[in-house]
């Protein structure tokens, strides 16, 4: 399978995160260091040739942003530490301005974007323009009750303020309300694949190489 656009959509706990990691090691995809911000300057990814691609996680993206001394950095800085959430305009500059960077023959992981179908017809139309045309989804689904089990126990372990189970309720509503529709446009636009998140890390991840065609016995991880 080509691979080059992937985009991880699933609610929260579902442990898409730690699996868009997982597939970004495999098929060497390069996974930026938050502790080294030279990371996230993508237009040193051409010069990579051992490289095919990024893993964007958009939180981290976002906190990167706003350590530039910047107009956009600044502005980004200001909205994180007043605890605001970027509207959709503003979310739209800073990944225009991390696109441009990444030349599209490089592949991308997103995890963490598109939100809302808003931004993921922005995002599209935008790689799209770029020349991108293989658009695969994977959607890590899991039961409402099994987020809710998986983000208290995260937050036991963790001591996560925000993981009180009314905070929880509270997200996955906004998340049905606003993500679950742009499955239905990603649905038209991609490859797209429902992954069962509820067995073991492993067994995810047998299914996610499965459905994507990749050899797990292959030291690049590449499809057939």
């Amino acid at each position: 399978m080509d691979l080059n656009t992937i985009f991880f959509i699933g609610p929260q706990g579902s442990g898409k995160g730690t699996q868009a990691k997982i597939l970004a090691q495999k098929i060497n995809y390069f996974i930026p260091n938050s502790e080294n911000p030279s990371d996230f300057n993508f237009a040193k990814l051409a010069e990579d040739k051992n490289r095919k691609g990024l893993y964007w996680e958009m939180g981290e993206i976002l906190r990167q942003v706003a350590k530039e001394n910047s107009d956009l950095g600044q502005r980004v800085k200001k909205l994180i530490d007043a605890g605001v959430l970027l509207n959709d305009e503003q979310l739209y500059e800073v990944i225009d301005s991390r696109l441009l960077q990444i030349p599209p023959h490089l592949g991308v992981i997103f995890d963490g974007v598109p939100r809302r179908v808003a931004q993921a017809q922005h995002l599209l139309d935008f790689l799209k323009g770029q020349g991108r045309t293989n658009f695969t989804t994977l959607f890590v689904n899991v039961p409402h009750d099994d987020s809710i089990k998986r983000l208290l126990l995260r937050s036991h372990k963790e001591g996560r303020a925000d993981d009180t189970k009314e905070g929880i309720e509270l997200r996955l509503k906004q998340y049905y309300k606003d993500t679950t529709p742009v499955l239905d446009l990603l649905r038209k636009e991609s490859q797209f694949f429902e992954i069962n998140g509820q067995p073991s890390i492993e067994k995810v991840t047998k299914e996610i190489d499965r459905v994507l065609e990749i050899d797990p016995g292959s030291e690049s991880g590449m499809t057939h």
